[in-house]
């Protein structure tokens, strides 16, 4: 089992390069960061986890930038969206990001997808909240067409884009690999473009059956990450044995000195399972 990092990337956090070299030299996998382009100051959606929207949400950097700050500071560590809200994404401009930072790192880019739930900021980006699942998916092909073809061109109901050149194409081929998050209604999703499902902090004892669940939709044997987990080391263990491909511990936005004394401890955990 793998061990990575979930989080989100602000002003007030850890800077990126920093925190690509302080992973890397602890021998941490990946880094996954969660994308807010803003938060709509007149909000009905309820947050998912209960209660007040944490401030972090407010603050997130620019998954693409700051992920390239990482890449550029790092030779091993895995770089990916935790996820990137593509519901509100231009895919021809996230097409080229998603090349340049595979580019930037080498191919060390993981493309973690999803659909997103804040009704409020997707709105903004001109996406009906109701037909987003449609909208992510077609977009997604798009990207595909643009990664994978030199002549690209797309007609669908929500993306019409005619023959086009876009370089660079990403040195991962065919293309970065796509982690799908979300819960049963993205199953689907991880069936027809997913190379792997990021299920988010899911306790093992729900995880386990939605793994079956997901695999019978796909049809294979899907890999599983599972996004933002505690650092529990039972808890951990349990994981193992649904032989989930990776764990990402949660690391919460705090300055580097806090930062630093919880990867030390978050390293000694994953090192209990090397």
């Amino acid at each position: 089992m793998k061990f990575g990092i979930a989080t989100f990337i602000t002003d007030q956090s850890t800077r990126p390069a920093p925190l690509g070299r302080a992973l890397e030299e602890r021998g941490f996998d990946s880094l996954l960061i969660a994308e807010h382009s803003h938060i709509p100051a007149e909000r009905s959606t309820p947050y998912p986890g209960g209660g007040e929207l944490p401030d972090i949400y407010y603050r997130t950097l620019d998954p693409f930038v700051a992920l390239a700050a990482v890449a550029a500071a790092t030779q091993r560590l895995l770089v990916g969206t935790g996820v990137a809200l593509v519901a509100q994404r231009d895919p021809i401009h996230t097409a080229k990001e998603v090349a340049s930072l595979d580019l930037i790192s080498d191919g060390r880019f993981l493309f973690g997808v999803g659909s997103g739930w804040n009704r409020e900021e997707m709105a903004d980006h001109g996406t009906d909240p109701t037909t987003r699942g449609r909208l992510v998916n077609e977009r997604l092909r798009a990207m595909i067409e643009l990664w994978t073809k030199e002549q690209a061109e797309f007609h669908g109901e929500f993306v019409d884009f005619g023959p086009s050149f876009a370089w660079p194409k990403p040195v991962r081929k065919p293309y970065p690999p796509i982690y799908v998050g979300g819960g049963r209604g993205a199953f689907q999703r991880v069936a027809e473009l997913g190379d792997a499902w990021l299920a988010n902090s899911l306790p093992p004892e729900v995880l386990a059956p939605q793994i079956d669940e997901m695999r019978a939709v796909a049809g294979r044997d899907v890999p599983v990450t599972v996004y933002a987990v505690s650092g529990r080391p039972e808890v951990i263990e349990e994981y193992a044995k649904l032989d989930v491909e990776r764990v990402l511990f949660y690391l919460p936005s705090d300055p580097e000195p806090a930062t630093l004394t919880r990867l030390d401890r978050l390293a000694g955990v994953m090192a209990r399972f090397s």
